[in-house]
C-alpha cells in the first residue's frame, strides 16, 4: 500500500477513507497486550507495570503462570485492515479497580472483541456485563493459551450465556494471522449490524 511513509509503517496509507476505534477487552489474563502488539503495524503503545507485593490479595494470578506485568491504562496500536480501512485499537485493562476509566475508553469505539480464557472463564462474566450495559457491539474470541482446557464453541457459548448473535470465535492471540482474523469476524459483524454502512 502506498503510504507517507511506508517504508517506516508509521503514517496510514493514502487509500485510507476510514478508521474505526475498536477495543480489545477480556478480564485479567487474558492475551488483550499480546494481541495489540501482535497485529499492530506500528510500535504499540503498552502502559505496562510490574505486578508487585501490594497487589497481592488484588490480582488473582490463579492459572497465570509467568504474568509479572499489567496493563494500568491502555494498550495501542493500529492496524490497515483493507485499503480503505484502518483499526485504531484500544487494549484495556483487565483488573475491576480500573472501571471507571472503561467510561473514557469506550468513547467513541464502535466495537470491541472480547478475549476470553478457558482457564479462568468465569472471570468473563464481570467483563462480558460492562460492554452489555453500555451497548457496545462485541464479538467473543477464546484466546487458545497452550495447555488451556479445550471445549465447543457451544460449550462456551452456553456457560457465557451468549445470545445467539453474538459473534464467537477462537483465536491464538500471539500469531498474527489468528489475531487478525478474530478482528475480521469482527468487524464483519459490524458490518452486518449496519455499523459500517457506507465503506465501501
Amino acid at each position: 500500500m502506498d503510504s507517507v511513509l511506508s517504508s517506516e509503517g508509521v503514517y496510514l496509507p493514502t487509500t485510507v477513507t476510514r478508521t474505526v476505534k475498536i477495543l480489545v477487552g477480556g478480564h485479567f489474563g487474558a492475551g488483550k497486550t499480546t494481541l495489540v502488539g501482535s497485529v499492530s503495524e506500528i510500535k504499540p503503545l503498552r502502559t505496562e507495570e510490574p505486578i508487585t507485593q501490594a497487589s497481592s490479595g488484588i490480582d488473582d494470578l490463579r492459572g497465570l503462570p509467568g504474568k509479572t506485568e499489567t496493563t494500568v491504562a491502555f494498550d495501542f496500536g493500529r492496524r490497515t485492515l483493507t485499503p480503505q480501512l484502518a483499526l485504531y485499537l484500544f487494549g484495556t485493562p483487565g483488573q475491576t479497580r480500573f472501571t471507571p476509566f472503561f467510561e473514557h475508553l469506550f468513547r467513541g469505539a464502535l466495537g470491541a472483541l472480547v478475549l476470553v480464557d478457558t482457564r479462568r472463564l468465569e472471570d468473563a462474566d464481570e467483563v462480558l456485563g460492562l460492554f452489555e450495559e453500555a451497548g457496545l457491539p462485541f464479538a467473543v474470541a477464546v484466546n487458545e493459551f497452550e495447555g488451556a482446557p479445550r471445549y465447543s464453541l457451544h460449550e462456551i457459548r452456553r456457560a457465557l450465556d451468549l445470545e445467539d448473535d453474538v459473534v464467537l470465535t477462537t483465536c491464538d492471540a500471539r500469531e498474527e494471522v489468528s489475531s487478525i482474523d478474530a478482528l475480521i469476524d469482527l468487524v464483519n459483524y459490524l458490518y452486518r449490524s449496519r455499523r459500517l454502512e457506507h465503506l465501501q
